[in-house]
């Protein structure tokens, strides 16, 4: 690396830590850069992070270490054949971890990266030993990888890093849309700020970034809560396009469900993301329970699944029939039958046509929906083939 390659590096890892990123968004930017694997590990020799292919990293770099390299600060080539080399995390005179890359072969004069990367994860896995920051982040990790299996253990283990629980949350995920992939990690930075700037009311949010994901997990107790964290994410991206100058930003938001189901929040909220890019575009943010039938093709649903999609679908147009004795549901169903004529719909039900406009407005009033929205249209009318095959 050239000297104003080397600032270049230092620079961007100070962007990523300025932002609040982790050994995780630290391992990505390195493996990134080089074209590498990269794999972090703590003093005991668990996994503090991974990046790049993981299928090509090891379990841990201790079995391709010499003994005698095992506190010399230096970058040592990996014992048995493997590619790659690894570097000792120090903090001052504390052994830390380790950072070992994996590759075919190391770019030339990649010594210099490595050293800045270690140097930063150093700081970030010392301010973990201390508290701070790094202490809930940690805790934020563990719950989004489902690590927690009893709420009191996950809330006494939250209080020892100063964090106060909720009992539910609503989980955000946002990523930022670049045609550079090398400023990715300087743009997750805007993107987490601009997140903050958004939800500055909520108490103790959990951020957590994976890969180029910024996923933010948010207090909901109350269905207010649910409804103002989705208006605030849906204004993100305009919001932030004009505080952040060239930031574009797409999101997903997931379902409001208890603090142990958190992960699964979290899962809704990616997917909802990524539907709604590959449906709407970019810089759109998407609510998961208002994709319809999308997130069950995303994601496979049994029997069971299928049949809660159609009761929960259909079940304020039932409602309403139920309290006011009229035949919406019938009415839409013989709409969809009729190839969407109206004249047949009407004659088929022995009203006049407009009674047949005025319902086709009151059923997208109360669902919510469009009804010559091609994407509201699926939905609906697989709630009907569903709910006609299972009843």
């Amino acid at each position: 690396m050239t000297p104003e390659q080397v600032v270049a590096f230092a620079e961007a890892l100070s962007r990523i830590a300025a932002g609040g990123g982790g050994p995780k968004a630290f391992a990505g930017y390195l493996a990134q850069e080089l074209g590498v694997t990269v794999l972090v590990e703590d003093a005991e020799w668990r996994h503090v992070a991974t990046a790049g292919s993981a299928s090509s990293a090891p379990d841990s770099v201790r079995e391709l270490i010499e003994e005698h390299q095992l506190v010399e600060r230096r970058l040592h080539p990996l014992r048995n054949g493997a590619l790659g080399a690894a570097l000792p995390i120090f903090a001052g005179e504390t052994q830390l971890g380790w950072l070992a890359v994996f590759g075919a072969k190391l770019p030339r004069g990649a010594e210099p990266a490595i050293r800045l990367t270690a140097s930063a994860i150093a700081v970030e896995l010392a301010r973990e030993r201390g508290g701070g920051r790094s202490r809930k982040r940690t805790f934020w990790d563990r719950l989004l990888a489902g690590g927690y299996h009893d709420t009191i253990a996950a809330k006494d283990e939250a209080t020892a890093r100063g964090i106060a629980l909720a009992d539910h949350y609503v989980a955000v995920a946002l990523e930022t849309e670049v045609s550079d992939e090398t400023s990715a990690a300087a743009e997750i930075g805007d993107a987490r700020a601009a997140a903050l700037d958004a939800f500055r009311s909520q108490r103790d949010i959990g951020i957590v970034e994976r890969a180029a994901t910024l996923l933010l997990v948010i207090p909901a107790e109350r269905e207010i809560d649910v409804a103002n964290i989705r208006t605030a994410a849906s204004l993100l991206p305009n919001n932030a396009a004009r505080k952040h100058s060239g930031l574009k930003l797409s999101g997903g938001v997931g379902e409001q469900l208890p603090l142990l189901s958190a992960a699964r929040s979290a899962e809704q909220a990616t997917n909802a993301m990524l539907i709604g890019r590959r449906i709407l575009g970019s810089g759109n943010v998407c609510a998961y329970d208002d994709l319809g039938i999308y997130p069950l093709l995303l994601e496979g649903g049994n029997t069971q699944m299928l049949q809660d999609f159609a009761e929960r679908t259909l079940a304020p147009l039932r409602a309403y029939d139920e309290k006011h004795q009229t035949e919406l549901e019938r009415t839409l169903t013989l709409y969809f039958e009729v190839g969407e004529n109206v004249k047949t719909a009407a004659e088929r039900l022995s009203v006049h046509r407009h009674t047949v406009f005025y319902r086709l407005r009151q059923i997208s009033e109360i669902c919510g929906c469009k009804l010559e929205s091609p994407h509201d249209q699926l939905t609906l009318r697989t709630a009907l083939a569903i709910d006609a095959l299972n009843n």
